[in-house]
This record gives structure tokens, C-alpha cells and sequence, in this order.
């Protein structure tokens, strides 16, 4: 199992690094192609839309090719993808890269994470929050790179960071395959199939809707922000290109910190607790932003942005798979496709609003964008309550009958 965290760890770093790579370098990315906020935010668009499809089609694609054949596979088409970003081609094919660049990081995500929550069952909470760490990592040291390579004009070298990174992590996984990923799958006591017929077609569907949305606004609000914040910094405090992409480490550096911490609480707590708790916190820290425009206090405010939404996406799958036993890869594969469509969406939207109204409205979009997850908690939680009634029932029963 302790293998199987390591690997998990250095694959969500990659992930970590990709999907921050292009937020990272957008403000020189944008200048260098001549286009808008709006065009930026469409290759974001793009490799989320691959990233969706990506994990959507894991549980077919590990059914076809296997566990290890398919995390190889998509490995080795981040490489190809950031290898094309590389070469500094024409806008279009920029374009046509991302969807198989974000093909890769959607499947090695979703994959990773069956494998890690299928793995260590009552421990899923503290496992997820120690893999995520790493995603933390990598999307704390992007910003590190990239401002390093702005500065000296190397900007477009961001992408082979990324690139090679994923060329050691497939060499790992190669060579330290973890064999408790072989053994058949643990079966729950009545089958995982059974425990789930015993659960309301209504209410999975209930449960499902609301889970599906908190992903879509939880990824397309972090991702919203880590792209435009660096923006945000420019227009409204004249920061530089490289000060501002700095900002995103204060981000990425308090998730790393929460992230340490966010399994403990989550199993202290309960997960429905911690996923009520962050979002309130959240909501009034991106209402302060809205008010407080100031770059200290844009810094503040993003730290502790970063301390409450650190282990939202962890917990919030670990959440609905207790919530839908027996539905592991199914369910992680939903929601990540619905991560996507937000992670695609939210920030070709944001970056449209940005380019019509300013930065000042889009710190308060960015509050509204939070006021909406919040809402959405609240009624995951309202819903997934009678979901769990007939798993409780079932296990009293079986432990009636043992005691008989």
C-alpha cells in the first residue's frame, strides 16, 4: 500500500504541474500570440474537455487495456502533448494538442484515484488528502518555474517541465508497479452490486445530481482562479507578469499546508461536517476579495482561500463513494467528467467576463462562484442522508442475525 501512495503522490504531482501549466505562463502566452483572455481561456477549455473525456472512458479503457497498459498510455500522451506546446506552434494546433495533453492528466487522475480509495478502504480520507498533497505540490512549484523562465524569456519551457516529469513518472510506474493493484477487487459482505440495489434508484440519482454538481463548481472555481488570479494582480495592482504568476505559490502553498491536515479533520469531524464547514469559510473569503481589492490583502485572502478549499476534492470523493457503495470507478469517473466540464467551462467563461467587465467584477464573480458551492454542499448533504439509511439497515441486520 505504501507503494502504492508513493506512485500515486509523484503521478498527482504531474497532474498538479499540468493542469496549472498554462495559468502559469498565460499573461506571456497571451502577449506572445496576440490574442485575448477569452482565447486563453479556450485552451484551458480544451484540455479539460479531453481531461473529461479521459475520465469518463477509464472504467471501459481499464476493461479493454488494463490497470497498467492504460496509465502508460496516458502518460505517454501528456508527453506528446506538451512536447507540441513546446515547439511554440501555430494557435491552432496549441488548440489541437490540449484535448490530448488533458486526455492524459483526466485518466491518470481518475485511474490513480480508484486505485488509491479502492485500496485503502476505511482509510480513504487520510490517503486521498496525502496524494493530493503532491497535486498541491506540483501546482505550487508551477508558478516557481514559471516566473523563473518569464523572467529570462524562456516561458514556453514550462511545458517540457511538465513533459519531462511525466517521462520519470512512467519510468517509475514501470519499475515499481504495485502488486496489490493485481488482486481481484475487495468485495463488500453481500457484493458492492447488492448493497447498491438496496439504495433508491431516486435517491442514487439525487445524490449523483448533487455530487456531480459541487465537482463542476468546485474544479471550474480553482481553476477559475488559479488562471486569472496572476491577470487579476496585473490590471488591478500593475504587478508584473512574473510577480503576479508568484501569487499562485501563495495559493498552492496554503493547499499544500491544508492538504497535510484535511483527512484528520475530515475523519474527526465526518466529511459532511468538513465539506459544510470550507465552504462557508470559503464564501466569505472570496466576498472579502470582492471588497478588498489591495494586493496585501489579495495575497491574505488567497492564502486562506487555499487553507479551505484544500481538501474539498479529496473528501467530497471520498464522500460520495461512501455515500454509493459498490459504485467506486463508476462514481470517481462521473464526477472527475463533471470536474472537467467545469474546469472547461467555468474558466472560458471567466475568462470572457474578465475581458467585458474587469477585474474588479471578477473578484465578485469569483464570491458568487462560491455562494453557488455552497448551496450545492448543503444540498449534497440534505440528499445523501437517506442514501446511506438502507446500507445502515442492511449492516444492523446482518449483525442481528449474527448475534440471533
Amino acid at each position: 500500500m505504501s507503494r502504492l501512495v508513493f506512485l500515486g503522490c509523484v503521478a498527482y504531482l504531474v497532474v498538479g504541474l499540468g493542469q496549472l501549466v498554462i495559468g502559469a505562463v498565460m499573461e506571456p502566452m497571451v502577449h506572445a500570440y496576440g490574442i485575448n483572455y477569452g482565447d486563453g481561456g479556450q485552451l484551458v477549455m480544451h484540455s479539460f474537455l479531453g481531461g473529461m473525456v479521459g475520465v469518463l472512458l477509464a472504467p471501459w479503457m481499464i476493461s479493454k487495456l488494463g490497470k497498467k497498459p492504460l496509465l502508460l498510455v496516458a502518460l505517454g500522451l501528456i508527453v506528446i502533448g506538451e512536447t507540441v506546446y513546446v515547439c511554440q506552434p501555430p494557435w491552432e494546433w496549441m488548440l489541437v494538442a490540449a484535448p490530448f495533453a488533458g486526455y492524459g492528466l483526466g485518466t491518470m487522475e481518475a485511474i490513480v484515484s480508484a486505485f488509491i480509495i479502492g485500496a485503502s478502504l476505511g482509510n480513504a480520507n487520510v490517503a486521498m488528502s496525502r496524494v493530493e498533497v503532491f497535486f498541491g505540490v506540483g501546482a505550487l512549484i508551477m508558478p516557481f518555474a514559471g516566473a523563473a523562465l518569464i523572467a529570462k524569456g524562456h516561458w514556453i519551457a514550462a511545458f517540457g517541465v511538465v513533459g519531462a516529469m511525466a517521462v520519470i513518472t512512467m519510468i517509475l510506474w514501470v519499475l515499481f508497479w504495485p502488486t496489490i493493484l493485481d488482486r481481484p477487487a475487495v468485495q463488500h459482505a453481500d457484493g458492492g452490486d447488492g448493497i447498491t440495489q438496496k439504495l433508491k434508484l431516486s435517491r442514487i440519482i439525487a445524490v449523483l445530481a448533487a455530487c456531480c454538481t459541487f465537482f463542476i463548481m468546485y474544479v471550474g472555481t480553482e481553476m477559475s482562479f488559479v488562471h486569472y488570479l496572476p491577470s487579476l494582480l496585473v490590471q488591478s495592482n500593475g504587478l508584473t507578469d512574473g510577480a503576479a504568476s508568484l501569487s499562485l505559490s501563495v495559493f498552492w502553498g496554503a493547499m499544500v499546508l491544508g492538504r497535510l491536515v484535511a483527512g484528520q479533520l475530515a475523519d474527526r469531524w465526518g466529511g459532511a461536517a468538513y465539506l459544510l464547514a470550507t465552504s462557508c469559510i470559503s464564501l466569505v473569503l472570496f466576498v472579502l476579495m470582492g471588497g478588498f481589492g489591495g494586493p496585501w490583502a489579495m495575497f491574505l485572502l488567497t492564502f486562506g482561500a487555499g487553507l479551505a478549499m484544500s481538501g474539498m476534492f479529496a473528501i467530497a470523493l471520498v464522500f460520495a463513494n461512501r455515500a454509493l457503495p459498490g459504485m467506486t470507478e463508476r462514481t470517481i469517473s462521473l464526477l472527475m467528467a463533471c470536474g472537467g466540464i467545469g474546469g472547461a467551462f467555468l474558466p472560458r467563461f471567466t475568462g470572457w467576463f474578465l475581458d467585458e467587465n474587469g477585474a474588479d467584477a471578477t473578484r465578485w464573480l469569483f464570491a458568487g462562484y462560491a455562494l453557488l458551492m455552497l448551496g450545492v454542499v448543503i444540498w449534497a448533504l440534505l440528499v445523501s442522508r437517506p442514501a446511506k439509511q438502507p446500507v445502515q439497515n442492511a449492516h444492523n441486520a446482518r449483525l442481528h442475525s449474527t448475534h440471533s
